[in-house]
């Protein structure tokens, strides 16, 4: 083990410092850490709350020092976060993963849910670099599209598109839909996304037809971030050391298993 991984894996505690309620179901949560504030967009950390459990987040943005990760409340450990105030202390290993790769040209970023986050983070990064910037972001319904001000100040009217699944905002569809004829359309030089796995099959599918460049960010159950229980396993690959983002040259390799199974708690395989 590197250094460098042997001191993102030691155990560091910090406080909360700032709690922002973003939807009925997620909060986005501010802490300070020296190690994650050099985090790069893609990556992701490991926050322990004391008492309970440990989970996997994205990281949302680093602003001086202070990292901020987005969670959905989804189960016990989220649960307990969510009810965790400002002052309050949590635990933080990382971080870990690689990063997406920035591209300068025209680039495209599909988010569903909390997928949005990490796309968050490398959208603010790549506003300034890049030729043009499109993003597309869908959810179920209108109170769950995440950071659509933010997005506003970052893509222009014509270049965000939203979806909700009940129609109460954007376009009444899956995200998904609107991307065929995007994809048509434009040239794109880079195409960043990261969600429910169903739906990065699916933008897998439509970009190996038309032979575009993809990069993705999976979402799969973690336990230990560095590589050794297994649980995150995806073919031949570790989402969480060799990943969480994925190349469209290492999604192939593994496309027979992407948005059709994972592996659960128990060590069991469950269908998506």
């Amino acid at each position: 083990m590197s250094t460098s991984l042997i001191a993102a894996n030691t155990l560091r505690t910090t406080e909360i410092v700032q709690i922002r309620t973003d939807s009925p179901s997620v909060k986005t949560f501010a802490i300070v850490d020296r190690l994650c504030a050099k985090a790069k967009p893609g990556q992701f950390l490991m926050l322990w709350i004391p008492g309970i459990d440990e989970i996997p987040l994205s990281i949302m943005d680093v602003n001086n020092g202070v990292v901020s990760v987005s969670v959905k409340q989804v189960g016990d450990a989220t649960r307990h976060l969510h009810d965790m105030a400002a002052g309050q202390t949590v635990g933080v290993r990382g971080p870990f993963g690689n990063s997406f790769t920035e591209s300068r040209g025209r680039v495209l970023l599909v988010g569903g849910g909390t997928g949005t986050a990490p796309l968050m983070f490398l959208a603010k990064q790549l506003s300034a670099k890049t030729e043009r910037l499109s993003f597309v972001e869908g959810a179920k319904t209108k109170d769950e599209l995440l950071f659509i001000r933010e997005l506003n100040g970052i893509c222009n009217e014509k270049s965000l598109i939203t979806t909700t699944e009940d129609g109460t905002y954007g376009l009444q569809c899956m995200v998904t839909q609107p991307l065929a004829s995007l994809l048509d359309k434009e040239k794109f030089d880079m195409i960043y996304t990261c969600g429910p796995e169903v739906m990065v099959k699916k933008i897998f599918e439509l970009t190996e037809q038309r032979k575009l460049p993809l990069e993705a960010s999976l979402e799969r159950l973690m336990r230990c971030g560095i590589g050794l229980c297994g649980s995150c396993v995806i073919g031949k690959y570790r989402v969480c050391r060799d990943g969480p983002v994925f190349t469209a040259a290492q999604l192939r390799e593994v496309q027979e298993e992407l948005g059709i199974s994972k592996l659960g708690f128990d060590g069991s395989r469950i269908p998506f």
